[in-house]
């Protein structure tokens, strides 16, 4: 059986433009502009962190020229520390990080949905964990049985970071 590939050029850049720009950009600066007190801080704040996500990228962009193999933080651990920190280290971003960040993720999108909702009281308890759980499971539906409706579903969260 040969699949065929269903990625186009527009679906790639999606995917690379939302690894880039992440959700992050949502959660974080209520919380920036709380503790800082001022737009003027805040702003510099966010530069002072885009600068070091600039260096960070470098040094990605330097070891991705020096060892030239597949598998980013993988292949660049193992070359450094060996096989078994590369697989720990691959390990850990599979069963910890990724679901902890898609947790994080949905629990904020349910958030801002359930907000204007309820403007003047709490939002009750358990909907937003119950809204977050619905949102990753659809989006783990999706993703497995539609490789189309996903890069369009891609698309759209990028336009709304953008």
């Amino acid at each position: 059986m040969n699949l065929k590939p269903k990625v186009t050029l527009l679906n790639g850049i999606t995917i690379i433009v939302g690894g880039i720009i992440g959700s992050g950009i949502f959660i974080s600066p209520k919380g920036v502009t709380e503790y800082t007190g001022s737009v003027g801080l805040s702003l510099a704040v966010w530069l002072g962190c885009g600068l070091f996500s600039m260096v960070g990228a470098h040094c990605f962009n330097e070891l991705g020229t020096i060892i030239v193999k597949s598998g980013a933080d993988y292949a660049y651990i193992r070359e450094a520390f060996g096989p078994f920190l590369g697989f720990l280290r691959l390990w850990v971003e599979c069963i910890v990080v990724k679901p902890g960040i898609n947790a994080v993720i949905a629990m904020t999108f349910a958030l801002y949905v359930l907000t204007p909702m309820y403007p003047d009281c709490d939002i009750p308890p358990g909907s937003q964990e119950l809204l977050a759980a619905g949102c990753i499971g659809q989006y783990t539906s999706n993703s497995l049985t539609s490789t189309p409706s996903e890069n369009q579903l891609m698309r759209s969260e990028n336009l709304v970071k953008i």
